[in-house]
């Protein structure tokens, strides 16, 4: 029997979770408020504040460290590297603490396992984080030379999400075929070929579906425009940083309706809401269709499509979608994310020597 901590922190919560094998003793949401999180200039600046509310939560649950076997913290935004679970190293935590272009919660997670582990004597890891790039050749060529189509998705539950859709079928998942859709405040729609995710759309600010709270896919000139405000747009310049937050946090439902509650969208639909009904409608939409692109990938030779994330629990949404992409392969739902339980399960292959720990 092996005892794992995951740690996975979000903008505003670090999601704890203690699992004996795979069954969670607990999972516990520590909040944090908007106050205390504007107290830190940085990303980074947050380290000692969410660690020592991470100790916290575990003396609260009489969890000894020397009762762990590891600690496992969400992967931050790393560069691009193979799927898999990797110790925690001095390499990956110098570029997590000095990020070269994005920061991100996420990146704290190795940060607070290292810590936790190295008091404990035992090893941290992170498992495919959102940088896992498994990419054919082809698939990273633009109309640009100087821009590379880049793997940055939901690494996390679009592994855990084909690996459960393969038991289900019977197979291994070196084995199948599948396209997997994470459907959350962003959406990716992956590629999966016998083992390998080897296509997906740019989930946060770049290609694919507009989702909750991300444009998605945008006129490239319309985006020029707007940017240096060039007719039709106003004339309000908008820098770097302004563009980036208005695609990547204020877009999609948010943009249209301001909200990125899909229940509430829901609840307008069932009010009346014509124009509500459209744009949620037009979001499955935008979803069956990088479905449709990601069965092309693969020739057509799709095992499964597979829904999951938070907005496959939205049976209309669901239904929408289906209804437009059941003819290529039979659509299996997996309402929410287990992203705690698959970082565990990453540990736990390594304790057990089913996998071998990757270097990072």
């Amino acid at each position: 029997m092996h005892r794992v901590v995951t740690i996975n922190p979000g903008s505003t919560s670090t999601k704890v979770a203690l699992y004996e094998d795979e069954h969670p003793l607990f999972v516990e949401t520590i909040h944090h408020s908007a106050e205390e999180i504007a107290a830190f200039p940085r990303i980074a600046d947050q380290y000692a504040f969410r660690r020592d509310a991470v100790l916290r939560l575990l003396d609260e649950h009489r969890i000894g460290l020397d009762s762990l076997d590891a600690v496992v913290g969400r992967g931050g935004i790393l560069k691009p590297i193979p799927s898999g679970t990797y110790l925690v190293n001095e390499n990956m935590l110098d570029e997590l603490r000095h990020p070269q272009e994005r920061e991100h919660a996420s990146n704290l997670g190795a940060i607070i396992a290292d810590e936790i582990a190295r008091r404990a004597g035992i090893p941290a890891f992170i498992v495919d984080p959102v940088c896992v790039d498994e990419f054919d050749d082809i698939a990273r060529i633009s109309g640009l030379p100087e821009i590379e189509r880049r793997s940055l998705s939901h690494a996390l539950n679009l592994k855990a999400a084909a690996r459960r859709a393969a038991r289900e079928l019977g197979k291994g998942y070196d084995e199948v075929n599948l396209v997997v859709a994470h459907l959350g405040g962003g959406i990716s729609v992956s590629a999966h070929r016998r083992g390998r995710m080897v296509d997906v759309n740019q989930a946060l600010d770049g290609t694919g579906p507009f989702a909750p709270e991300r444009a998605g896919g945008l006129p490239v000139g319309d985006v020029l425009r707007m940017a240096y405000s060039i007719p039709p747009y106003d004339d309000t310049y908008r820098p770097y940083e302004e563009m980036f937050k208005k695609i990547a946090g204020r877009g999609g439902l948010v943009a249209h309706l301001g909200t990125n509650d899909a229940r509430q969208v829901e609840r307008r639909i069932e009010e009346g809401d014509q124009h509500a009904r459209l744009i949620y409608e037009a979001m499955a939409y935008q979803i069956a269709k990088e479905i449709g692109l990601m069965a092309t990938v693969l020739k057509g030779a799709v095992d499964a499509i597979i829904l999951t994330g938070g907005l496959a629990h939205s049976g209309v949404l669901m239904n929408w979608i289906v209804e437009r992409v059941e003819w290529i392969a039979p659509v299996m739902i997996y309402p929410g994310e287990d992203e705690m339980l698959a970082m565990a399960q990453g540990a736990l292959r390594v304790l057990r020597g089913e996998e071998k720990a990757q270097d990072y």
